[in-house]
């Protein structure tokens, strides 16, 4: 089992900047990929980055592509995903996610956080 607690969401206006992180309960952290998903009222959960276990290979969503960086440090076991050029679509409960490998469909993850919301105002 692995425990995702993420934390950093709040209030920002557009154009504005946040950083999320997430810390993980265990000590074999490198062994997983871990993701970052997003949900907004209303619609489906959706993939914004990952970053497999040595920090060799990043993905993005093409809507955060440019604005978001998702970075990982394994000796403190945590990822982070910096936000910039905050827009109001950005509006979304944030997930930290982890898996053995790579996927950009929610379905297939391992382990989830509980959440941290982002909202952004226009």
């Amino acid at each position: 089992q692995v425990q995702l607690v993420e934390s950093g969401g709040g209030l920002v206006q557009a154009g504005g900047s946040l950083r999320l992180s997430c810390a993980a309960s265990r000590r074999t952290f490198s062994s997983y990929v871990m993701e970052w998903f997003r949900q907004a009222p209303g619609k489906e959960r959706e993939f914004v980055a990952a970053v497999t276990e040595s920090a060799y290979r990043i993905y993005y969503a093409d809507s955060v592509k440019g604005r978001f960086t998702i970075s990982r440090d394994n000796a403190k076991n945590t990822v982070s995903l910096q936000m910039n050029s905050l827009k109001p679509e950005d509006t979304a409960v944030y997930y930290c996610a982890a898996n053995y490998k790579y996927d950009s469909d929610w379905a297939y993850m391992d382990y989830w956080g509980k959440g941290t919301l982002v909202t952004v105002s226009s």
